[in-house]
């Protein structure tokens, strides 16, 4: 289990810190509620700002409209708040910190949760995933959580073992394996039936 993830690091919690409220000054609370009706199939563009949002049950992604009203009975999100939460990322959670408060904070994620991962959104691509690549990922791998190399072989053969990285004969889907036919030459798909 992946959960959606945006990550704003700085080098500093300072740094990271006036990087998200950067990244805010340039939110459409417009643009974000646009977003967020598509999602939900609730039409926004009704609502004042300030207006606070109930359930409203439809055909829709009706888990993203509870995320904001039914999930957190002590919580009240008016539309604004809505727009300014989407409106960097989409609907997952937001971190914002120093390498190490961030991979502080997404240990405690995995610990808390038993998730097996991040899905990384981004504010700003492609700066979000290389202030991770450049920020968060020394951090997580000098902890010993992310990986320094890849193994060697294939996805295939990482997942059904060594000597397995192509189809089996057998399968219907090695007929249209790629060979390397002669110049000029026609190849032809297996017959109707074949399959």
């Amino acid at each position: 289990m992946f959960t959606l993830m945006t990550v704003i690091p700085g080098r500093t919690d300072r740094e990271a810190q006036e990087k998200y409220e950067e990244y805010r000054s340039y939110i459409s609370h417009e643009g974000a509620l646009t977003l967020f009706s598509g999602w939900t199939g609730v039409d926004f563009s009704g609502f004042d700002l300030d207006d606070p949002i109930s359930y409203v049950k439809n055909d829709a992604i009706n888990s993203a409209v509870e995320a904001f009203t039914i999930s957190d009975p002590n919580r009240i999100w008016t539309v604004r708040e809505i727009a300014e939460f989407v409106g960097i990322g989409g609907m997952g959670a937001i971190v914002v910190g120093s390498p190490k408060s961030v991979t502080d904070q997404l240990q405690a994620w995995v610990a808390e949760t038993d998730i097996d991962g991040f899905n990384l959104a981004y504010a700003v691509t492609p700066e979000s995933f290389a202030d991770f690549a450049e920020l968060i990922v020394p951090e997580l791998q000098r902890r010993g959580v992310y990986k320094r190399q890849y193994r060697e072989g294939t996805l295939r053969e990482k997942l059904y073992g060594p000597g397995r990285a192509r189809l089996p004969q057998n399968h219907p889907a090695a007929a249209y394996r790629f060979s390397a036919a002669p110049r000029g030459a026609i190849i032809q798909a297996p017959a109707q039936g074949a399959l």
